[in-house]
């Protein structure tokens, strides 16, 4: 049991009950619970409307069977889900995770957090998630195109640039947002770009969109680093994750100077000292979709580890970027007892809260994903913004517009937890300042 104000407790017990066997959901909604204590002393308008209480709660939770077939003809059979979590900043905002291990208790977490990451942002979107059980990997171009198909088939009704805009995320990629969206238009007759984020360049999508993620992960971390009076230059990063937010943050993180010397796949970790090559890690993944095993055949000088963890590479700064609760209670003494000094989230909840509680008692400054993950959806955010005006904006500019977003969401979370009695505690901050922008926007639109 989290440890929770007297007002938040019963809260708390009544999401373990209506959400039984949910643990990644319990897990979320207890960490945002557990830093409102000061806010509904200060603020008791907020547990008058039980506002978290609502909250807690999705708007609507949809699961369906997605049925296709297969190249050798026979028919599959899948689950989908969308889970449209709160609408009250503005249309729901969320990606779709195409992965055997989504199941509604993931989507439930991931959309939770969602509404809070949306929120300090600043822009007006709400919160949401979805996505199936279904595993691309080892599947051909057909097999994906049509479960994407039967996949939006089902899902399209519930969708459009006013009430829901999935975005991709693990196992959805421009492949296939590309077909989903396609079935889209081919179902409704409409050219509706602002339905789906993360499109082709060609066709709707947004410059740095691929990147977004991973580059912001980086802008946060450079600017908790200013604000410790250090920066990037000459620090070793370890970085998990080889899929699309370690690679750009891997890349971004050689910009400004760090290097990163470690990343990692489900078969175990690569250490080399001159350097990840991206380009190469790139190459390897995106291309030949291989493991990242092979990187040292192609790479001289690099080593690979088959068992322990990324995080006994020793560094000064972690970016934990490939799934939930990756970063346990070892790995965080680990990092500890070699020095680390920051640990940013780039993927969702990739720290279990034992992990949190040593990283911060050891004081190891430590950015939740709810803040410096949120890149990727700030420039889905963007691409909505170009789709509405029918206009398109150079990479340039949208890094720029992306690096000032992330820049204002450290700056909220600093300023927040400084003024609720909790300075430098990145992760109060955010739960703080993205739960009172939803909040007084739940208030001012009375019981809906």
């Amino acid at each position: 049991m989290p440890d929770l104000d007297a007002k938040l407790t019963d809260i708390y017990t009544e999401v373990l009950k209506r959400n039984p066997g949910e643990t990644e959901f319990h897990q979320a909604v207890g960490e945002v619970l557990e830093s409102l204590g000061p806010v509904v002393a200060k603020h008791p308008q907020y547990a008058d409307a039980e506002v978290m209480r609502r909250l807690s709660e999705p708007e609507r939770q949809i699961i369906f069977r997605v049925s296709w077939v297969d190249d050798a003809g026979r028919v599959q059979v899948n689950r989908g889900f969308r889970v449209e979590f709160n609408s009250a900043l503005g249309p729901f905002k969320g990606g779709l995770r195409f992965h055997p291990s989504v199941y509604l208790g993931i989507v439930k977490f991931l959309g939770f957090e969602q509404i809070f990451k949306n929120s300090l942002t600043g822009m007006p979107i709400g919160g949401g998630k979805g996505g199936s059980d279904f595993d691309p990997k080892g599947r051909s171009d057909g097999e994906v195109m049509r479960f994407c198909q039967a996949f939006m088939t089902e899902l399209y009704r519930h969708l459009g640039e006013y009430t829901d805009v999935p975005a991709g995320d693990i196992g959805v990629g421009g492949r296939e947002i590309g077909y989903l969206f396609g079935q889209y238009k081919r179902i409704t007759n409409r050219y509706e770009a602002g339905v789906l984020t993360g499109k082709g360049l060609t066709w709707g999508g947004s410059q740095v969109r691929t990147e977004a993620t991973g580059y912001g992960v980086v802008f946060f971390a450079d600017e908790v680093l200013k604000a410790r009076g250090e920066s990037f230059d000459g620090k070793r990063v370890v970085v998990s994750g080889s899929g699309n937010v370690a690679v750009y943050a891997t890349e971004k993180v050689h910009e400004l100077g760090g290097t990163v010397v470690a990343c990692s796949d489900s078969g175990g970790y690569v250490v080399d000292e001159k350097g990840i090559d991206v380009e190469l890690v790139k190459d390897l993944k995106e291309i030949r979709r291989a493991r990242i095993s092979e990187y040292p055949g192609l790479r001289g000088g690099a080593r690979f580890v088959s068992d322990g963890s990324v995080w006994d590479v020793p560094c000064d700064v972690a970016l934990p970027c490939a799934t939930q609760n990756e970063l346990d209670a070892r790995g965080a003494k680990v990092l500890v007892e070699n020095g680390a000094t920051v640990v940013a989230e780039g993927a969702n909840m990739p720290c279990t809260p034992e992990a949190v509680r040593l990283l911060t008692d050891a004081g190891v400054t430590f950015a939740p994903g709810k803040a410096a993950n949120a890149g990727g959806v700030a420039t889905s955010a963007l691409e909505m913004q170009q789709n509405a005006s029918r206009d398109s904006w150079t990479f340039e500019h949208t890094e720029a517009r992306l690096a000032e977003i992330m820049r204002g969401v450290h700056d909220r979370c600093l300023e927040t937890a400084d003024e609720y009695g909790t300075p430098g505690n990145y992760a109060a901050g955010a739960n703080i300042a993205g739960f009172i922008r939803v909040a007084d926007a739940m208030l001012a639109m009375g019981v809906v």
